[in-house]
């Protein structure tokens, strides 16, 4: 087991009991966390957007909460619905796209353009990080590597915003912008090293 799957399945076991709390109240499904957390995402923009990063930061870690705690609560009361992954999935996208879209606009009004075009890269890649994941599943193969698949990307926004008066936001748009190029990378080299194996085998 790698790093990030111990420290991946640890956050789950961590949510747990939470998760278990809501099952048993009866009155919080799946669904209505995901899209709990995509509300919680669009409020951070009115935030970024008038300098309070901190409060962002804040509403953001809540919004992450109710990330990691859908998909526990939908296992444990046996909600698990494809439609159920299709909303996280789409949810995420809109959620991350919101969050950069508001600090690309907080760059462009201060006039740091080259950080902002950081903010682009750092969206198309990490939108093609997901892509790739779900085209090689659709090609019923494995990809789930890389440096900065989403979790790793929302711990990075928190701390470039909780220290953005040091201009460590600066520093994280860029090293998502980074990590995600390298991991979009590593996932293409990924799927055709799969693909190149079993031509091999078919070869055979």
């Amino acid at each position: 087991m790698t790093l990030k799957d111990s420290y991946t399945a640890g956050v789950r076991r961590a949510v747990v009991p939470l998760a278990g709390r809501l099952v048993s109240g009866g009155h919080v499904t799946p669904n209505s966390l995901t899209l709990g957390g995509l509300v919680l995402n669009v409020a951070t923009v009115p935030l970024i957007l008038s300098g309070h990063f901190i409060a962002a930061a804040a509403v953001l870690l809540a919004a992450g909460v109710c990330d990691m705690l859908d998909g526990a609560v939908a296992r444990l009361s046996a909600q698990v619905t494809p439609f159920g992954a299709f909303l996280d999935s789409t949810s995420d996208r809109l959620s991350e796209g919101v969050v950069l879209m508001a600090i690309g606009v907080w760059f462009a009004r201060h006039g740091h353009l080259w950080d902002l075009a950081a903010v682009f890269i750092a969206l198309m890649m990490s939108f093609l990080v997901s892509y790739t994941r779900a085209r090689a599943e659709a090609l019923g193969l494995e990809c789930k590597v890389g440096l900065a698949s989403r979790p790793e990307r929302v711990v990075l926004l928190m701390i470039g915003l909780l220290f953005a008066r040091y201009q460590v936001l600066t520093v994280m748009v860029w090293a998502i912008a980074v990590a995600t190029t390298y991991t979009v990378v590593q996932r293409i080299l990924h799927v055709h090293g799969q693909l190149a194996a079993g031509d091999r085998k078919a070869a055979v």
